[in-house]
């Protein structure tokens, strides 16, 4: 059938099984959004109030389903709008297509009302970007995008098509959905050593990301665990990968982890490492990290191995298909030994933790536990907020833990727990900080506008949390810049919003909030006030070994 571009995009989107979309109108996108309003029965568009909002309510929707978001916007401005959560998109390879608009091919280069080169801006922060000039090629170009989107390491891909390609017409053939790439497993022959490896080492250790989550290997990798009788610990990444309370499992580990993971792995004699990067926040001193252990990384990035560290063993493959292939290699072996080590580390890391009463982040968060569901999605912005959560939420099911960690965005909760919620249907919770919420609280407007039932918890200390942390023991606390001290009063802000809140300052308030937020049809936010003072401990210091891990500030 002869369809317009426009056309052709919709039908191509709705041909991949996209029956949702996050995005913001504007001059060089209407014929796409005018193709939006005569499918709308099939694909549901999401209008956020800002761009940002909106290709985070796509990252959001992305990570809570494991499927492709997607985000539309115009040209010029709508387009750089996009770039902070392509980015974020990027750094922690989540599957996304972006599909923005621009001026007629005849005006590209004039500097016309709203031209921008988005694919020159975005090329360093997608794994591959397209500017459509042949409509012709339209169809193909979204399909080749969705499959290389989902394809061996997920990412961002962006598509821009100039105005006379969207109103152009062509013919339009329906084709099936397209699929990733197959899964190859690493070659058997560097499977063999790696086993071997395994099998003669005393004090395994197994340390996974959020690769492990995206190549679906949760069941091969308790299989491995119990095999090996290995402890494991995660990147912040990798949490809800497993249930949080299995019983080798000890947490997230690095800059802000569980003191028992990072220890274990410091002392481990092989490390196994599935779908992570061995980055600055978790090796502390790459010298000395666990100096004494062999290291095994598997991963489907040839790129992410030996980069930050020289690995012994380094297995370019998809995690799942390797550890298949891996397990029936390995010798089951108890090893009561490293047992009797890391139950010690357990034992300290109680006598470590905090134990005061009333409000503090892990006495707020662990009542928050009380009220997650199983299919509870749990959002978290950037900073102490975010630390804390990790810290001390309990998961049961995968893609349940939403967060941010390679870029670091302040401001993606809110947009992205709307898109958690579109992935889900279910209650979703935002966790954040007074900083985070404020960059991007417009999406409230959204969030009412949908009826998207998040309860939002702002874990306020009127400062920038981790910024006066730095400060205190890097700058002689030194304040600069870092205290907010807005007098916004949040739930009255919930109201005009068309929402509703409270605030709390006593631990019988927030059991009373928690009851009427987690029952609410509507946004639901909660001013949790806490100390400014409050640090995220542990803390590995920048460039120390993980030995040198502090428990505690001075």
């Amino acid at each position: 059938m002869l369809l317009s571009g426009a056309d052709i995009v919709v039908n191509t989107l709705i041909e991949q099984d996209c029956n949702i979309v996050f995005g913001y109108p504007g001059g060089q996108i209407l014929d796409v959004y005018e193709s939006l309003y005569k499918h709308r029965k099939k694909i549901r568009h999401i209008l956020t109030a800002h761009e940002q909002g909106a290709v985070h309510a796509a990252d959001g929707y992305a990570r809570a389903s494991g499927k492709v978001g997607v985000v539309i916007s115009t040209s010029g401005p709508g387009a750089t709008n996009l770039i902070t959560g392509i980015a974020t998109a990027y750094l922690d390879s989540v599957p996304m297509v972006a599909i923005c608009g621009n001026v007629p091919t005849s005006q590209i280069g004039t500097d016309s009302f709203q031209e921008i080169d988005i694919t020159g801006i975005s090329m360093p922060i997608t794994k591959h970007n397209y500017f459509v000039t042949d409509i012709s090629e339209l169809a193909e170009t979204i399909r080749e995008a969705f499959a290389l989107a989902s394809s061996d390491r997920p990412g961002p891909v962006l598509i821009d098509i100039p105005k006379d390609i969207q109103t152009a017409k062509f013919k339009y053939v329906p084709k099936g959905k397209v699929f990733p790439k197959p899964k190859i497993s690493a070659q058997d022959n560097y499977i063999k050593e790696v086993a071997e490896c395994i099998n003669k080492c005393q004090r395994p250790y197994i340390y996974f990301g959020g690769g492990l989550i995206s190549s679906g290997a949760q069941e091969e990798l308790l299989t491995l665990a119990q095999k090996t009788d290995a402890y494991m610990g995660c990147s912040m990444m990798g949490i809800s990968a497993i249930p949080t309370n299995y019983e080798k499992f000890l947490g997230m580990q690095g800059m802000h982890g569980h003191y028992a993971a990072s220890m274990a792995m410091s002392i481990s004699d092989c490390i196994i490492a599935l779908g992570v990067r061995f980055n600055d926040r978790v090796t502390g001193n790459k010298e000395n990290l666990a100096d004494k252990a062999r290291v095994i990384h598997i991963d489907i990035d040839a790129s992410e191995l030996s980069k930050n560290i020289m690995e012994d063993y380094s297995l370019k493959g998809d995690i799942k298909e390797t550890l298949k292939n891996l397990i029936p290699l390995i010798k089951e072996k108890k090893r009561p030994e490293w047992q009797k080590k890391v139950e010690l580390l357990r034992k300290e890391q109680m006598q470590k933790s905090d134990s005061r009463h009333g409000m503090t982040p892990k006495n707020i968060l662990s009542l928050m536990n009380t009220y997650l569901s199983d299919n509870t999605p749990v959002v978290t912005d950037v900073g102490q907020h975010q630390m804390w959560a990790a810290q001390t939420l309990c998961f049961e099911k995968k893609r349940k833990f939403i967060s941010n960690g390679g870029l670091g965005t302040m401001g993606f909760g809110i947009g992205a727990a709307i898109g958690a919620y579109f992935a889900t249907g279910e209650k979703t919770v935002l966790i954040t900080g007074d900083g985070s919420f404020d960059m991007s609280l417009q999406e409230m407007s959204t969030a009412v506008s949908v009826k998207a039932p998040l309860v939002i918890l702002i874990m306020n200390n009127g400062v920038l949390g981790m910024v006066r942390q730095w400060q205190t023991i890097f700058f002689n606390k030194h304040y600069s810049n870092s205290i907010l001290d807005r007098k916004t009063d949040y739930p009255s802000l919930a109201k005009a919003f068309g929402a509703n809140g409270q605030t709390v300052t006593t631990t019988e308030e927030l059991k009373t909030a928690f009851e009427i937020a987690f029952s609410s049809d509507l946004p639901y936010i909660i001013d949790c006030r806490i100390d400014k003072d409050e640090p995220v401990l542990p803390m590995l210091m920048p460039g120390k070994p993980v030995k040198d891990l502090l428990t505690e500030l001075n």
